[in-house]
């Protein structure tokens, strides 16, 4: 719904440890998990979901990541007016934040054994992308792997190890976008459900609280709620989103948060009923007391939007697949980034990803920024890596970095 117009007046948003000020408008108003049963449909997101046998997650639902090595994929301060909805966040957002997925801390059984089920993305990877001039990372992890059993301690063990790689990137002028990657599931049962063995709503804050306060004193940390939600109802994941916020905001950060849709959290079906509720409608209520957020939407160019084929449907399918959401921020006054998306390496995939970037290049004033899907050396031939390989920049690298 909408809230009701307020009168204009200055505005000072800080968004990812940087202040921009402008005149305030109106107001607005209010992938499954880790294993492969979790969210695989038709207009799906990525997957995650471990194998027996090697590192590799299995391909998933569209919209989103977690390939196979060969073909699938699987992917601020307050606002004056009324209280805490999303509404207009005054102005140009004040950085652009361009980036890459760097994956390994999904991959592989819960828990496994780190550096042969799964790794931590290393010092070596992140010199690289940072040399490229490539500004945030998204780093994927598993909520269970972290938390082994709900309303136990996180493992300082596993927070220690992730927290390296964090600290390790912001040190070097990076952003990096924290990642539960478990598509609102916990031990693959969605989040709020009544079924059995479910994590609760004050479960994923409370793990969220934890998170929050040991990167609260970086600004250059971006709290990612979750991993393309999916096969859910829009509200309960709105429910879900709401309590981490609370819990975030609790614990004193003040970080920018970047909160996805149901339905993997496609751009493409963001205005769609066909897996509940519109995102459109539903996420309009998220209640963030800072107003410091951010709609993380997720795209992929195949026929299914699923990111498990290798050709795009046409040059001009990217600018076409973010239309409609770009569009929705614009009218709503939100802003935008987009966490997941990848092309193979063929000549209509080239030219769509220079389409699709093109458009949110035209487009800063709402998107904030990308992280292309994916880099890490486990990926090995994976058509959307762009881990170099032998001293060789992977051929879509050449791309991106003319997107800066």
């Amino acid at each position: 719904m909408r809230q009701s117009p307020h009168v204009s007046l200055a505005l000072c948003v800080t968004l990812l440890g940087i202040t921009a000020c402008s005149a305030a408008g109106d107001e607005g108003g209010a992938s499954g998990g880790a294993s492969n049963d979790a969210g695989a449909s038709p207009d799906g997101g990525d997957a995650g979901a471990p194998l027996d046998a090697g590192p590799l997650p299995e391909p998933g639902s569209p919209d989103g990541g977690g390939p196979t090595p060969d073909a699938g994929h699987a992917a601020d301060a307050g606002h004056a007016g009324d209280a805490g909805h999303a509404g207009d966040a005054g102005g140009p957002f004040p950085t652009f934040l361009p980036g890459t997925n760097l994956s390994g801390a999904e991959f592989g059984n819960v828990p496994g054994v780190v550096g042969t089920d799964y790794i931590y993305p290393s010092h070596q990877d992140i010199d690289y992308f940072a040399a490229k001039g490539f500004k945030i990372l998204r780093m994927p992890f598993l909520w269970e792997r972290m938390q082994p059993a709900l309303g136990q301690p996180v493992s300082s063990t596993e927070l220690a190890l992730y927290e390296d790689p964090v600290r390790y990137a912001t040190s070097k002028g990076l952003f990096v976008l924290i990642d539960p990657h478990d598509y609102a599931r916990y031990n693959n049962i969605v989040i709020g459900s009544t079924d059995p063995g479910a994590a609760t709503s004050s479960d994923f804050a409370a793990f969220w609280g934890v998170l929050a306060t040991t990167f609260a004193s970086d600004s250059h940390v971006v709290f990612g709620l979750m991993n393309e939600p999916n096969s859910m109802a829009t509200e309960l994941w709105l429910s879900d989103a709401n309590a981490a916020i609370a819990a975030i905001r609790a614990a004193g950060a003040t970080n920018t948060i970047f909160v996805p849709g149901n339905g993997w959290t496609g751009a493409h079906s963001w205005l769609d009923s066909s897996y509940g509720t519109p995102n459109a409608t539903v996420m309009l209520g998220v209640i963030d007391p800072l107003n410091n957020f951010v709609f993380e939407a997720h795209q992929y160019l195949d026929s299914d939007s699923s990111g498990t084929h290798p050709d795009c449907v046409s040059t001009t399918i990217g600018s076409q697949s973010l239309a409609a959401f770009t569009q929705w921020l614009k009218d709503k006054k939100m802003r935008g980034f987009l966490g997941e998306f990848g092309t193979a390496n063929n000549p209509t995939c080239a030219a769509a990803l220079t389409d699709m970037l093109s458009f949110i290049d035209q487009n800063r004033d709402v998107w904030v920024g990308w992280t292309w899907w994916s880099a890490g050396p486990w990926w090995g031939p994976y058509m959307f890596s762009i881990e170099p390989s032998n001293g060789q920049d992977a051929p879509q690298t050449a791309t991106l970095v003319q997107h800066l």
